[in-house]
């Protein structure tokens, strides 16, 4: 039976962390799987807490949403070490791409008996980050701008607060030149983002990449170009479906590694976490990541 370590930051989201974790512990438990719980002060110690039980060979569980993930599973990476989610946050988006469940019985099915598969994650360098590693995207521009301002945010909460944090960052906006370079392939453009996706869901629920997988040694390049604000509005609706895609202001290339420069100190997140400048580079590490998911019938991947 499965031995689990699940990570908490009590600081962040924390009852939202506490009441997922309850629901899903006691099935565990009454599974007859070994749970621990550490609660951590900061990601940088979640990622500590991660290592270590991971090389006691121990399941690890990120309880939290996207930033928790990414940190947990970024200490992770390479490791051999295996990775749980218990989502509770406000995107939950890289558990949304391994399309893992939300009930604690049919979550807890999946902790407990699914086989671990072998997914990619992005490291990320930048002259700020020296080497991070993530597992969801990276995001250069009017959307990391976005984050900022949800994360700051004080009266709203959730998805509310992104696109509030999204009005206000595409209505201060201005054009900005990229340079983007794929696998040594230069691509200029003047525009609102770039984003170097590994998982195809960003921004709390929003299918940036939808041809994005995360177990096939890619990361799909979305670019938005330079456009009106009312059909930048427009875009920034279809990311619900992926419809954006078929426009022409947008273009996606795929490769395995991305450096995003641009004409001015622009800002770029990762994971929600990760704030800084570009330039920034984030390169694929195929098959890095161990994760406990379902698996499609027929193709026996996440």
């Amino acid at each position: 039976m499965r031995q689990f370590t699940a990570v908490v930051n009590p600081t962040a989201g924390g009852a939202t962390s506490a009441a997922a974790l309850l629901g899903v512990a006691r099935l565990l438990r009454e599974a007859g799987a070994g749970l621990e719980t550490e609660y951590s002060h900061s990601l940088a110690h979640a990622r500590e807490l991660a290592r270590r039980a991971g090389e006691r060979g121990r399941v690890v569980l990120a309880v939290g949403g996207d930033g928790m993930a990414g940190g947990i599973g970024g200490a992770l990476s390479g490791t051999g070490a295996v990775l749980g989610l218990v989502p509770a946050g406000r995107g939950n988006d890289f558990a949304r791409a391994l399309e893992l469940p939300t009930e604690p019985a049919a979550l807890a099915e999946v902790l407990l008996h699914a086989e671990p598969r072998p997914v990619d994650t992005v490291e990320v360098t930048s002259a700020v980050h020296d080497r991070t590693v993530v597992l969801g995207s990276v995001y250069a521009g009017v959307d990391a701008l976005a984050n900022r301002h949800a994360n700051n945010a004080r009266l709203l909460r959730g998805a509310a607060s992104y696109y509030a944090g999204a009005v206000r960052a595409v209505a201060g906006w201005r054009a900005t030149g990229y340079r983007v370079t794929v696998d040594g392939a230069e691509h200029a453009f003047s525009g609102y983002t770039v984003v170097a996706a590994n998982s195809g869901y960003y921004g709390f629920n929003r299918l940036v990449a939808p041809s994005a997988r995360v177990d096939d040694g890619l990361l799909d390049v979305v670019m938005i170009h330079r456009a009106p604000r009312r059909l930048f509005f427009a875009l920034m609706n279809e990311l619900s479906t992926g419809a954006h895609v078929h426009r022409p202001q947008v273009r996606v290339l795929r490769g395995r590694e991305v450096r995003i420069e641009a004409d001015r100190a622009i800002p770029y997140g990762a994971d929600g976490e990760v704030e800084a400048v570009v330039p920034v580079t984030a390169k694929v590490l195929p098959g890095a990541l161990n994760v406990l998911c379902r698996t499609h019938r027929g193709t026996g991947r996440p």
